[in-house]
């Protein structure tokens, strides 16, 4: 699996300057046609600040980013941008933040008052638009996502086994295939199905990326802390899908006050639909702590 470091490689960048306020490194350039406007391209995407805090990474989902060139909004901007690349190149570039802000309704990211964006971009795709009609060039696109997402579907169980593998555990697999660790033994009876419990957990990608978390400490470290929401421990009925099948499973494998590591395949999870976030077909890990059962 190709790495976010493998299209960072400049340890010296020398950035040239572009339209408006852009600034650019081409890293790889290929023989091809730039992308024009209406053009559908798929490309792997890295957005940080200039004091180098990552805001979004397109390796944390294992997943391209999408989407058709637009017109751009302002002199210099990310589509501006694409439009010097074509398909297989790699290039970084800053974008004027405050431009963002006030012609794109771009947030302004909340640790940094520095004046751009800094995008890596790798141009994995390009589907032009050229003088097709419509729904000839849908068609082509939803070839190319459904071409995508049997990849993702396919190399699903690949991927679960090399996270196994480099995290050298060692898991129980259940008939569903739920794949779990016990890292710390609880004791007492399990729940069972209508019982209510009481866990911690955070939840991640196979990329380690934490996507959700019912601790403040582990959310404000991993960058998903929102200060609207109360950070305590979930309050669960087992048995009655109240939550997605894999994660319900985990919580009726353990007594009170075990800790386990859980590897859900998607099936167990959000299977092909994905859900808001998590991509189809998306195999998920969660830390959990079982801190109480309650006996219905």
């Amino acid at each position: 699996m190709e790495t976010s470091t493998e299209i960072l490689k400049d340890t010296t960048p020398v950035f040239q300057k572009g339209e408006g306020d852009m600034l650019y490194i081409i890293h790889t350039d290929k023989l091809g046609e730039t992308i024009k406007e209406g053009d559908f391209l798929s490309f792997k995407s890295i957005e940080r600040t200039e004091g180098d805090s990552v805001l979004y990474s397109s390796y944390d989902y294992d997943r391209p980013s999408l989407l058709v060139k637009e017109k751009s909004v302002f002199k210099g901007d990310l589509f501006a941008a694409l439009g010097l690349l074509s398909e297989g190149d790699s290039a970084t570039f800053k974008i004027n933040l405050d431009s963002m802000v006030q012609k794109m309704g771009r947030p302004q990211p909340s640790d940094t008052q520095s004046k751009y964006l800094i995008y890596t971009i790798k141009i994995d795709k390009v589907l032009p638009k050229g003088k097709l009609t419509e729904s000839l060039f849908r068609g082509k696109i939803d070839q190319f996502l459904k071409a995508e997402m049997e990849v993702a579907k396919t190399g699903e169980v690949k991927k679960v086994k090399a996270y196994i593998s480099a995290k050298t555990l060692k898991p129980t697999v259940t008939a569903s295939g739920l794949n779990y660790v016990i890292t710390t033994q609880g004791s007492g009876p399990r729940a069972n199905p209508g019982d209510t419990v009481i866990v911690n957990y955070t939840g991640m990608f196979l990329s380690g990326k934490v996507f959700d978390s019912s601790l403040a400490d582990v959310a404000k470290k991993n960058g998903t802390y929102n200060p609207q929401r109360p950070y305590e421990p979930l309050k669960l009925p087992v048995g009655m899908n109240g939550s997605i099948a894999g994660f319900e499973e985990g919580l009726m494998l353990l007594p009170k006050g075990a800790k386990a590591t859980l590897i859900l395949p998607s099936s167990l999870a959000y299977g092909e639909q994905g859900n808001q976030g998590i991509p189809p077909f998306t195999p998920l890990i969660f830390e959990i702590e079982l801190i109480d059962i309650i006996n219905n």
